[in-house]
């Protein structure tokens, strides 16, 4: 299948939108890869606007630098007695405590080292004594992590009617784990997180938080709002480095069978008969078997130090005001449909998806990178049943903003999107193993040389 535009128009150069506030106060952490260099298929070179964070965002510069410095002294923790090793396990450990004290943690909360949020969801469902509950408009990884007797509550088109169902359910049978997003990885709405707790531990039900979104944009505080667990994920946190966490109560984690079973997660080990005898160690050990990911928890520490000065005030009013811009200019173009979960959010962070009438979302982005040097998302964002509400089923495009982002990305999307909506794109697309790409692409896709291989369909379903 191909789709060449008709006709194409030179793009307007003029901004668009609502004007951006001054610059906040507290200048913003830089990040690496600002500005990169990108080929466009007509052979010119402009620089990249990533507007992609909300799968991953880059690494802050304090936090690169951070991993170079202690990349000289890595070595083996906890129960290496060399002075490298020594370091290392003085870093690991006191990362603990920055990121409990970033999420707002309470003094006898435990922090867990995990892959991503995905891995700490997955950890904690090993721990949940009972019957857990989420909405459907949950990412997949809190859609599918728990084992068991597990519903999923259809949510409202209101905050206040799902927030009455969300009680109802929880009244009407026993419920030990209520999962909640703290901001929509589709359309960035926050849900009232502390009434959210309040509701369920009214009914005897504990909460965990998935913060994977919210965490980035906006001060968590686990103990003023009374969450019993937050996840987060490093490389959403401008930390890439192969880091989460889970953070939050340690009486379920102390006594749940380890999620991995191996060195670094025991006290004592031996032998009787045929049979192997354990004792394990209590959290945050019991659930960290093998070598730890030094460099990843250091690194999100790092990005916890960074970002705590600017997360309460700098942070929101940079993105609200881009947020502002991004849906004034967006608005004005007539075939894009904007996604939202409920007419009475009060805040979101970000993160905007659209559906873009009689273009497939897939050859929207595939225009926006190749003829304009812009990254976004398309597909259904790993949270297929919200797609399926908000847009039928079908693919979206997926904008959002971050640190680095500024008023020239978003005007360039805004001109970008209005060019490929009414006009098509410029260029010939067809697709390759389920992703729209240019007929004779020239762009140098390996730059590293390590020998391009095409990305194939989504390991999300799309």
């Amino acid at each position: 299948m191909s789709h060449t535009a008709v006709a194409h128009c030179a793009a307007p150069t003029a901004p668009v939108g609502a004007a951006v506030a001054p610059p906040a106060a507290v200048a913003l952490p830089a990040l690496v890869g600002t500005g990169l260099p990108v080929p466009l298929v007509d052979g010119r070179t402009v620089p990249y606007a990533n507007l992609d964070l909300a799968a991953s965002a880059p690494a802050l510069q304090a936090v690169a630098d951070h991993v170079a410095e202690l990349l000289p002294y890595y070595s083996s923790v906890h129960r290496g007695a060399g002075y490298a090793s020594q370091v290392c396990t003085s870093v690991l450990e006191a990362a603990r405590g920055t990121v409990a004290r970033f999420l707002g943690a309470r003094e006898d909360d435990v922090t867990v080292f995990t892959r991503n949020t995905t891995d700490a969801l997955n950890l904690l469902a090993g721990a949940v004594p009972g019957a857990t509950l989420c909405l459907d408009l949950e990412h997949h990884a809190t859609l599918l992590a728990w084992r068991g007797d597990h519903r999923v509550l259809a949510a409202a088109d209101t905050v206040a009617e799902t927030l009455e169902r969300l009680a109802e359910a929880l009244t009407e049978r026993p419920t030990a784990l209520l999962a909640i997003t703290g901001a929509s990885n589709v359309t960035g709405e926050i849900p009232p997180i502390a009434e959210i707790t309040a509701l369920a531990h009214a009914a005897g039900c504990r909460v965990v938080l998935d913060a994977a979104q919210l965490a980035p944009h906006r001060r968590v505080d686990i103990a003023a709002w009374d969450v019993d667990y937050v996840v987060v994920s490093g490389h959403k946190l401008y930390a890439p480095y192969g880091a989460g966490a889970l953070v939050g109560r340690r009486d379920w984690l102390d006594v749940a069978a380890p999620y991995l079973a191996g060195g670094g997660a025991v006290q004592a080990v031996g032998v009787s008969g045929a049979t192997a005898e354990v004792t394990w160690a209590p959290a945050p050990h019991r659930h960290e078997a093998g070598t730890p990911n030094v460099l990843g928890a250091a690194a999100l520490a790092a990005a916890c130090r960074a970002l705590d000065p600017v997360i309460d005030t700098a942070v929101p009013a940079h993105e609200r005001a881009l947020l502002e811009r991004l849906t004034a200019g967006l608005a004005e173009v007539a075939e894009v449909v904007p996604l939202r979960i409920w007419a009475d959010a009060e805040d979101r962070v970000g993160v905007v998806s659209v559906v873009v009438r009689d273009i497939p979302a897939g050859l929207v982005a595939a225009a926006l990178s190749a003829e304009h040097g812009i990254g976004v998302r398309d597909g259904r964002f790993c949270a297929h049943p919200l797609l399926a509400r908000l847009a039928g089923g079908a693919d979206a495009v997926r904008v959002s903003l971050g640190l680095n982002t500024t008023a020239s990305d978003v005007d360039r999307l805004v001109v970008a999107v209005r060019s490929i909506a009414e006009h098509g794109p410029a260029g010939d697309y067809h697709e390759v193993q389920g992703r729209w790409t240019p007929r004779g692409d020239t762009r140098d896709l390996d730059p590293f040389g390590l020998g391009h291989t095409a990305g194939g369909a989504s390991g999300c379903g799309h």
